[in-house]
């Protein structure tokens, strides 16, 4: 296919930082928190901009905006952990969001040399192998060295709100479907 020649270029429509997150927003996303063990203390934050990058080498990519204090910690070489948050594990999210929440527990495992938050429906630990300035973040691409999973919903972000993924069956159709409210 062919792109047409006759039509003009359009001008880009202007809109602020606030009208982008909001329309990026409606991307339904798991929720992860991105960890590091580095001079004997644990450090996380809370992302949704995680994802797999290649099958051979397996490799992983999380997006860390420059301002946050894991951007500092990440370098290659360096190892990072990433765990795919269960339903029920908002709290969490919250706390490593940067909405500390007095007296919680921080149920950490550790594989590999680093930080997971135990009952994640997913543990992830990889190496920095390639780092990306991309405008306010670094995309860190890791090679995976450590994996597990587990059943379960996922917590889930839409629209700045958190949700949750409810099995529901339809007689005649082939295994479960999944909504989300």
């Amino acid at each position: 296919m062919t792109a047409p020649t006759d039509i003009a270029p359009v001008a880009s429509v202007p809109f602020d930082s606030r009208q982008f997150r909001a329309t990026m927003g409606k991307f339904a996303t798991g929720v992860t928190i991105v960890t590091t063990y580095h001079e004997g203390q644990s450090h996380g934050m809370t992302a949704n901009s995680f994802l797999s990058v290649s099958l051979d080498p397996p490799l992983v990519l999380v997006s860390v905006a420059t301002r946050a204090r894991l951007h500092a910690l990440l370098a290659p070489g360096c190892h990072y952990g990433v765990s795919v948050l269960a339903d029920g594990q908002e709290a969490l999210s919250r706390h490593f969001a940067g909405r500390p929440i007095e007296g919680l527990h921080i149920p950490f495992v550790w594989k590999h040399g680093v930080p997971l938050i135990d009952n994640a429906l997913a543990h992830v630990v990889a190496r920095v192998v390639d780092a990306h300035p991309a405008g306010d973040h670094t995309l860190y691409i890791g090679q995976v060295e450590y994996l597990s999973s587990r059943d379960g919903p996922p917590l889930l972000f839409f629209a700045g709100k958190y949700g949750r993924m409810e099995t529901i069956s339809d007689a005649g159709a082939e295994g479960p479907f999944w909504y989300l409210w």
